[in-house]
């Protein structure tokens, strides 16, 4: 790669925001779209297969937000860089911010970092994404315009050698307001095995970054997990951006006038 190329690529900001004048109500964010490592951290010490893997980004997940968000006309936000580097979606206290093991794989450039160390990535990558998410809601909400968000993420077929059943996941809180008609919606699909808070709960801690941007607001959320042999091709990413555009289109018809006119309180972050 050519000196002048590297320099471009470590200049790409920490989060893309593509379709901003989006018609639709909804903001879709992508957490774990990249798998980027910049320069000035080599590998973190894993090989180039491992940088491939579940543990560095959400293989098949920006595919499936571009195409939701183009179906959609939704604003999209995603991350650039590989959530090894940091973890967009965690509160700045978690020990697993800067995983120095993740799943079962250690990561040598992430041990024993000192707090100079991470303070820089946190500048680097962590407050610039959700500098951006809020600048995008902040705009939306002065403008009058309804706002609701979806996370997409997607997960392993098997974790720890233990099988995953379901092809999808919708994870929410207490807040139903988009997850309970997109549930329904999803379970429509006969051939579908639907996950409700499967494979993760927001007591998992993968809820953060709704819990800040969507939570604190009183905004509608969900996040939707796709297992990742589902989205592992573009035929796969293209059937979900629809299966999914069609639902939260029907979960829209299903919620009704429901959807914005009620304000939950506000939740604090999970620990």
């Amino acid at each position: 790669m050519e000196e002048g190329e590297r320099a471009h690529r470590e200049a790409v900001p920490a989060a893309r925001v593509l379709n901003e004048g989006g018609s639709s109500p909804y903001v879709v964010l992508c957490d774990h779209a990249s798998n980027h490592v910049p320069r000035q951290f080599g590998s973190l010490g894993l090989s180039p297969a491992d940088l491939e893997r579940h543990i560095a980004w959400d293989p098949g997940a920006l595919p499936v937000s571009e195409a939701l968000a183009q179906s959609l006309d939704a604003v999209l936000v995603a991350s650039t860089m590989s959530r090894l580097v940091i973890d967009l979606n965690r509160p700045l206290d978690a020990p697993d911010l800067i995983a120095a093991v993740s799943e079962t794989t250690a990561v040598p450039g992430n041990a024993d970092l000192s707090d100079a160390a991470a303070a820089q990535r946190i500048a680097l990558a962590y407050e610039p994404y959700h500098a951006a998410l809020d600048a995008t809601i902040a705009g939306r909400l002065a403008a009058g315009r309804e706002t609701q968000l979806i996370a997409i993420h997607s997960f392993n077929p098997v974790y720890r050698g233990v099988s995953r059943p379901w092809h999808v996941g919708v994870i929410h809180d207490d807040d139903e307001r988009l997850s309970a008609p997109l549930i329904a919606a999803l379970r429509r699909h006969d051939e579908l095995v639907v996950g409700v808070n499967e494979p993760y709960s927001p007591a998992d801690r993968v809820y953060f970054t709704l819990e800040r941007h969507a939570r604190a607001r009183g905004l509608p959320c969900v996040m939707i997990e796709v297992r990742n042999d589902e989205i592992a091709d573009g035929a796969g990413q293209a059937r979900w951006a629809a299966i999914l555009a069609e639902a939260i289109a029907e979960a829209g018809r299903l919620a009704g006038s429901t959807i914005g006119t009620q304000t939950p309180g506000r939740r604090g972050h999970i620990a």
